[in-house]
């Protein structure tokens, strides 16, 4: 039960987190507990496709690249955006910027929690705290990226194609940075050089790079938010 709280509790921490910054004008409960479930569900075919694929990728730095950007970080990214775009995007509720990171992060977080628990029940109380601390977040700091976008867009939409396409392209680029970077400490070709210390290091950077940007962008909404809905002095 330890090992399950240790999983579930990341997400859903992050979840409340982003509920509050939507302070002014908040989503419907509901929708956004379907979103954090239809999240959830894209795990099934991702993990197909993954699986499906990592037997034709080797330990080569080209292949690992190929395979952290163009199957695992396209396939996650991928799925979350059709939740994003097909279920929350058309909604009337889907009536300010903010939205796009809200709906984005609740999918984001329902893959991200779904997937930590496989991970934390096969491999024990290390992992949990690990990725508690830097998988689960960098997922939602890929969502709001991606929903940044996908907010802006809904209110272009003469613009809305390149807007959704930059979302989705910032997430799957830092998802696979993130990913490549950890994947290449199985690389023989790429420990003789590098310590797995020093990769490690890598993916902490590029997720700090990502947190920072991710502030920045739900500010940006959050403030936009404020002088759309209200004139109550800002919580952030």
């Amino acid at each position: 039960m330890t090992l399950l709280a240790l999983a579930i509790a990341p997400g859903l921490v992050i979840c409340f987190y982003i509920f509050y910054k939507d302070v002014y004008n908040p989503e419907p409960v509901m929708k956004l507990v379907i979103s954090f479930f239809l999240g959830a569900l894209v795990v099934i075919p991702a993990g197909l496709i993954e699986r499906a694929a990592s037997p034709y990728f080797d330990n080569t730095i080209s292949s690992t690249a190929l395979f952290a950007y163009g199957v695992v970080a396209m396939t996650e990214e991928t799925g979350k955006f059709l939740v994003l775009r097909y279920y929350a995007y058309p909604r009337q509720s889907f009536d300010e910027p903010l939205d796009g990171i809200v709906y984005g992060i609740m999918a984001s977080m329902g893959f991200a929690t779904v997937e930590n628990i496989l991970y934390v029940s096969q491999n024990g109380f290390g992992t949990a705290i690990v990725r508690m601390f830097l998988s689960v977040p960098a997922h939602a700091t890929f969502a709001v990226m991606m929903g940044y976008y996908a907010g802006k867009a809904k209110f272009r939409p003469q613009q809305s194609f390149l807007l959704l396409f930059t979302g989705l392209f910032l997430a799957v680029f830092f998802h696979g940075t993130f990913d490549f970077l950890l994947f290449l400490q199985k690389s023989p070709y790429v420990q003789q050089y590098v310590s797995d210390s020093l990769l490690f290091l890598g993916a902490i950077t590029s997720f700090i790079i990502a947190f920072r940007l991710s502030k920045q962008l739900i500010e940006q909404h959050q403030e936009l938010s404020r002088h759309t809905f209200t004139n109550i002095p800002n919580r952030a």
